[in-house]
């Protein structure tokens, strides 16, 4: 048998180096999207209850963005925590908290809504903030929900094929509600991404918080941007170094009309921005004499450093490097 060329021996070199490539690339890509959506090695996420031996859920980063947004235009449109559970339990149920693209028939999104039946677009469904919006604005319709079983609730907006399926996500509803909605205070924590990881920087952060709250996140509370050398968290490798922050200030923002106070507004920010914390690369967050850092490896809420002290009446989030 006559030996290959060395034109074919190059083409088929060039060809294995090829594959190899997009081999690489193919597991280069799965390990970020498990990275990102909370596959094996994700950075996690938990919520714990803050009663003595109450129950814990956790849950991932992906989750946790998509449930922080989903308690955000709720106390925006001045729902009550109650209507927060039910919206949270009916995504749990539909599509387990993610912004899927697929389901029965032409169902998509958070909720699973359909166009075809009136829910919006498909490109107004698969926004977040819009499919939140959307579904309180069904459930501000049912009389008497918040006083409704959470399965009759939601069934009456989503016509489900099964409605008795969404009691089963009721008690971790409750719980991601109680944080989300700053109920409960130092209750919610992500692993987040470690210091000196490449950060999305605050102005990432800002448009972030107007989205899932509107402009009122940043003003007339007189939200603080910028760059400068400020105190890092207790944590971090170093007492002082520059970090860039995002500060909301929050003591004049307590709204009666809505049912909510200062402390609540404060600690609903503070979650928020823990929740966001690996799709922002957000660092730190402080808040009411506590802090959070990214990268500890138990992650908790601790007592804040003295810098961070100085700034208990607003949130501050630093933002990498």
């Amino acid at each position: 048998m006559p030996e290959p060329s060395p034109t074919l021996r190059r083409r088929g070199r060039l060809f294995r180096i090829g594959a190899a490539f997009v081999v690489l690339l193919a597991v280069a890509g799965y390990l970020a999207v498990q990275y990102v959506t909370g596959g094996s090695g994700a950075p996690g996420c938990k919520v714990v209850s803050d009663e003595a031996g109450g129950t814990t859920f956790e849950f991932t980063p992906e989750q946790a963005v998509n449930a922080a947004t989903i308690a955000a235009v709720g106390t925006g449109r001045g729902m009550p925590e109650r209507a927060v559970t039910i919206a949270l339990a009916t995504s749990l149920q539909e599509s387990g908290l993610r912004n899927i693209e697929h389901g029965d028939r032409d169902s998509i999104g958070l909720f699973q809504q359909r166009p075809s039946q009136g829910w919006g677009t498909r490109k107004q469904i698969l926004d977040p903030t819009y499919a939140a919006g959307v579904f309180y604005q069904h459930l501000a319709k049912v009389q008497d929900y918040p006083k409704l079983p959470l399965t009759m609730a939601a069934q009456r907006v989503q016509r489900s094929g099964f409605p008795e399926a969404y009691a089963r996500h009721e008690m971790d509803a409750t719980l991601l509600s109680a944080a989300l909605t700053g109920h409960s205070a130092a209750t919610l924590t992500c692993d987040g991404r470690p210091a000196g990881t490449r950060a999305a920087g605050p102005d990432a952060v800002r448009a972030a918080l107007v989205r899932d709250f509107g402009r009122d996140a940043l003003q007339p509370a007189g939200a603080e941007v910028g760059a400068a050398t400020t105190p890092t968290p207790s944590a971090a490798p170093s007492t002082r170094a520059p970090a860039r922050t995002v500060t909301l200030p929050v003591d004049q923002d307590a709204s009666p009309a809505k049912g909510r106070s200062v402390r609540q507004r404060g600690w609903q920010l503070a979650h928020w921005a823990v929740a966001n914390s690996s799709a922002l690369h957000i660092e730190g967050v402080s808040y009411g004499g506590r802090e959070w850092i990214a990268g500890n490896t138990d992650s908790e809420w601790r007592t804040a450093a003295e810098g961070a002290r100085t700034t208990a009446g607003a949130v501050r989030i630093v933002t990498g490097q």
